[in-house]
């Protein structure tokens, strides 16, 4: 053809991923291709990391004395605790023992024990995740102290636990006599979410409380529900709670949807 660039009529050499798109909007792994039968190199090597991401979180111990010294330093009383377990190997193959207290420290746990029995009891244990204690737990705890101030209920020193599972504030709660306990652990890391923090619930806690007694808010972290916002789930939570003198399934989470959380009001899904 003549004074026709011959370059014009070939395909386009980057062909634009149609799928792009939909990716930045979810960290699920969706339509990522293949090189032959293989994924390709760029997407194995993010599996990879995250899967790295996830085993370091679930190894590694949270550290309960620095801990317990920035929630001092706050102006809350906090006291370093350990569970049954002598290491973190013991913790991930015998769950049962990172449901007790050790011995030294429920005796040092007794030791600060008031006459007054606390309403309220907060334990902060990093479970499978110490990212997540150490990502969430403060900016949780800044959001629900003062909250808990405003509401008149008296607080408890602040537990922080090594080594620990969701029980192990049943025995925290017991040892204070507090009303409520309210834990704060490292959930299981998934391989988009090794820093997601849970919130259990338990009025009444003591000592083989059994999980349907508990409510939980999960997915506390940046990319899932904000600490901000869970705070003000558990306010709302703590206050039926408190009034109907039970937890768990029979305490329904009829909370009205937070602005922040649903775009003022609407529902992403329906439109209303």
């Amino acid at each position: 053809m003549s004074g026709s660039d011959p370059k014009s009529a070939l395909p386009a050499a980057v062909v634009p991923d149609r799928w792009e798109a939909l990716r930045e909007l979810t960290p699920a792994r969706i339509a990522l291709g293949h090189t032959g039968v293989s994924l390709p190199t760029k997407h194995h090597l993010a599996f990879q990391m995250a899967h790295a991401r996830a085993a370091k979180a679930v190894h590694e111990a949270l550290d309960p004395d620095a801990f317990a010294a920035l929630l001092a330093a706050r102006g809350w009383p906090a006291i370093a605790l350990s569970s049954a377990v002598a290491d973190r190997t013991e913790y991930l193959t015998r769950p049962d023992r990172g449901r007790r207290l050790s011995d030294a420290s429920r005796t040092a746990l007794s030791a600060v024990v008031s006459a007054e029995a606390p309403q309220l009891a907060f334990v902060v244990v990093d479970g499978l995740s110490r990212a997540a204690i150490e990502s969430h737990a403060l900016p949780f705890l800044d959001a629900a102290m003062p909250m808990a101030a405003e509401a008149g209920w008296t607080v408890g020193p602040i537990a922080v636990v090594r080594n620990g599972r969701v029980a192990v504030g049943d025995e925290v709660g017991e040892v204070l006599a507090a009303t409520i306990t309210v834990v704060l652990i490292g959930e299981r890391p998934g391989l988009s979410s090794p820093d997601s923090l849970g919130v259990y619930l338990t009025h009444g806690a003591k000592v083989g409380t059994t999980d349907e007694a508990r409510n939980c808010i999960s997915n506390v972290r940046g990319a899932g529900l904000p600490p901000a916002d869970a705070a003000a789930k558990l306010f709302w939570l703590l206050k039926e709670s408190f009034g109907r003198g039970f937890s768990g399934v029979a305490l329904k989470d009829d909370a009205p949807v937070s602005q922040a959380i649903d775009g003022g009001g609407q529902n992403f899904l329906t439109g209303r």
